[in-house]
């Protein structure tokens, strides 16, 4: 299995709703380096699983997304925790439909992706979905 990692980052706004999360329940900002892992079984005939600058394109459109906003009033987050798994879980869904549409390399290449949220140097979480 090959793979191939791009990165970004992304700044954003939020809250919890819970006691679990203390003071986090008020609103935060939060800089997430964002990793996104393609994967696939094959190379096409130049040795190439996908286009570096096309996958660091699309993750960049995927998070940009997101960048500047308080995930508070985005619908697609409404009346959810906006964790990082959960927005883990967000950029590899955008991924995937960008991947379905041969974004980053023909389609069908791609049999998998990991996104990698960092929210510090200690601390991330990771969702992994098949294509």
């Amino acid at each position: 299995m090959f793979g191939v990692t791009v990165r970004d980052h992304m700044m954003v706004a939020h809250s919890f709703r819970g006691e679990v999360f203390g003071p986090a329940q008020r609103l935060h900002g939060a800089t997430f380096v964002v990793d996104a892992t393609f994967r696939g079984e094959a190379l096409d005939d130049d040795g190439i699983l996908v286009d570096i600058g096309r996958a660091s394109e699309v993750l960049g459109q995927v998070v940009g997304e997101l960048s500047y906003r308080n995930l508070d009033d985005e619908p697609a987050f409404a009346a959810t925790n906006t964790t990082t798994e959960v927005l883990a879980r967000h950029v590899a869904d955008r991924l995937a439909e960008r991947i379905a549409d041969g974004a980053v390399a023909p389609a069908g290449r791609v049999s998998g992706i990991v996104v990698t949220l960092h929210e510090s140097h200690v601390a991330w979480a990771t969702y992994e979905r098949s294509l």
